[in-house]
């Protein structure tokens, strides 16, 4: 059996920037990641002090986890991703990197980005949370 996504903007609400603002899931599997930090393998935070660098590792580990649970970034139905800024041009800039990355498709589903004042790690910027609809 096939999971079936169907991802909708339904012409009522506002346009988006490459998310939808709906995603069904017609039966299968769930698998739900922790929330993705800009750690290495051993725990050590990557890229002190640099967005980009932090969204590469957080990308990296998205990766490794979906490939853990044979999926892929398109079996991907939700994602928030935390930016530790109040400012939009910042959680715009994590948005652009994350989109423009091997991730991608990861982020045509429904998704939430959030500023928040704090995450769990010292140093770090950015976090990322994903629900996947597993692949038979």
């Amino acid at each position: 059996m096939t999971v079936k996504i169907t991802r909708i903007n339904p012409e009522q609400l506002h346009g988006t920037p490459g998310y939808h603002h709906i995603t069904v899931v017609e039966a299968g599997r769930t698998a739900y990641l922790a929330g993705q930090c800009p750690l290495d393998r051993s725990g050590a935070l990557v890229g002190s002090g640099s967005l980009e660098a932090q969204v590469d590792q957080v990308v990296v580990n998205a990766l490794a986890a979906l490939t853990a649970v044979s999926a892929q970034p398109q079996h991907v139905v939700r994602s928030v991703i935390y930016v530790r800024s109040d400012d939009r041009d910042v959680l715009g800039a994590a948005w652009g990197r994350l989109t423009g990355s091997a991730l991608a498709p990861a982020f045509t589903t429904a998704s939430t980005l959030l500023g928040v004042a704090q995450l769990g790690f010292s140093g770090q910027l950015i976090e990322v949370d994903l629900t996947v609809a597993l692949p038979d």
